[in-house]
């Protein structure tokens, strides 16, 4: 298992700071620095009995995409009538500014179908793929295509059973999308395929880049593993075979120091990983935590996220980091998503209801809560600029103001 640039002392890893962020921006995927967390400070995390105040909402077709803020401005995408778009609103307002629209298939044979992947904001450029290979890079201002192409027809990959759901990773000057076996790289102004891995089944995790011994690497999933993989040279680094029912291995790792986190749901469960040499060493395994899809975050040593499966009794909870050790349950939230700011989770439940707690192992304990959507709710919520954006399955947005300064 080992592999160019992966030597046996490499212990220390740091997350990527690859997109140019701007104040309190969440760019793409998992946010500015990739792990589910903002930075952002002096949001009300107490509501009148009412809720926060509702600034705008829109319909953008069915999907499970997420949100990237850039530059007050919002992008997302949809799927409405075998037709994929990409949106473009103006954050504050709501006003579509730009979007572009393409055939594609709504893809509902498991599920209710719809986009998957969230775009990625670099600059000027928006990138987004679709559950199908579609690959488009945009001016984010004008919409205006840059280049476009379908990397599924121009590599014959397969696709996998839910089609390609990792969202696009701009590092230095390449796109990488989790594509084939161990990803696929394309030159990010030209869209020109600079490597390429094996013809098996990817896995639905977007590709995290992390540092080992001075060269950069991802982390990502594949229908049968956890991986690793050279970003300048696309040659597999270390992995470690995860068979997950359907392989359906699509939560993101979180990485801390020499150590990696993975957890995945159908009953599989999570391990806690120390990494360094040709093979990861397990230091504990556990069904304590099933990530179906959406990543926990990491906080002072404690993970918070959702465990369980579509079709069973999920819950939020929270876990020693090192230990595996279950601090607290709550199913109320069912399989739900959320995010985490200035050492407080937000919560989106999988029937709408926006939360607000600190993020403690003495329990879960809301200072605000608002029903804001109806319908099934497993998109992650994303905090920017003292606004919180949340969708449904169907497509239905909402964006709530949570500034200081906001008058209900």
């Amino acid at each position: 298992m080992n592999a160019g640039g992966c030597h046996r002392h490499a212990y220390w890893f740091l997350l990527a700071f690859t997109a140019l962020t701007h104040g309190d921006d969440w760019p793409h995927w998992r946010g500015p620095h990739r792990d589910g967390i903002s930075s952002e400070r002096g949001w009300l995390d107490t509501w009148p009995k009412e809720g926060p105040r509702l600034l705008w909402k829109a319909k953008v077709g069915t999907g499970f995409s997420s949100f990237a803020v850039a530059r007050n401005r919002l992008f997302t995408t949809g799927n409405v009538d075998n037709i994929d778009t990409v949106f473009c609103f103006d954050a504050t307002t709501g006003k579509v500014l730009w979007k572009h629209s393409y055939p594609s298939d709504l893809g509902d044979k498991y599920f209710e179908g719809g986009t998957a992947a969230t775009p990625s904001i670099d600059g000027n450029h928006a990138y987004a793929l679709s559950r199908w290979g579609d690959v488009s890079c945009f001016e984010a201002d004008t919409g205006k295509i840059v280049w476009s192409q379908n990397v599924q027809k121009e590599t014959n990959v397969r696709v996998p059973s839910w089609g390609f759901s990792g969202s696009p990773l701009v590092h230095e000057g390449l796109l990488v999308l989790n594509v084939g076996e161990s990803g696929l790289a394309l030159d990010k102004q030209t869209g020109k395929i600079r490597w390429e891995s094996a013809n098996r089944d990817s896995g639905y995790s977007t590709p995290l880049p992390i540092q080992q011994d001075g060269q950069w690497f991802a982390i990502l999933a594949s229908g049968q593993s956890y991986r690793t993989v050279n970003l300048r040279t696309g040659r597999p680094g270390w992995q470690l075979r995860w068979v997950t029912q359907y392989g359906v291995n699509a939560a993101d790792p979180i990485v801390e120091g020499n150590r990696v986190f993975i957890s995945t749901g159908y009953g599989k469960g999570a391990a806690l990983l120390r990494v360094g040499g040709n093979e990861p060493e397990v230091v504990w395994k556990s069904k304590v935590m099933r990530n179906q899809f959406n990543s926990c975050v990491l906080l002072n040593g404690y993970l918070y996220g959702i465990d369980g499966d579509d079709g069973e009794k999920a819950s939020l909870k929270c876990v020693e980091f090192d230990t595996g050790t279950e601090k607290w349950s709550k199913p109320e939230v069912g399989l739900g998503a959320l995010m985490a700011a200035d050492r407080k989770l937000i919560v989106l439940s999988e029937r709408g209801e926006l939360l607000v707690a600190p993020a403690s192992p003495e329990g879960f304990k809301p200072t605000a809560r608002a029903q804001v959507l109806g319908g099934k709710c497993w998109t992650v919520p994303v905090l920017a600029n003292g606004r919180i954006y949340c969708r449904n399955s169907r497509g239905d947005v909402v964006c709530v103001d949570v500034q200081k300064t906001a008058t209900p």
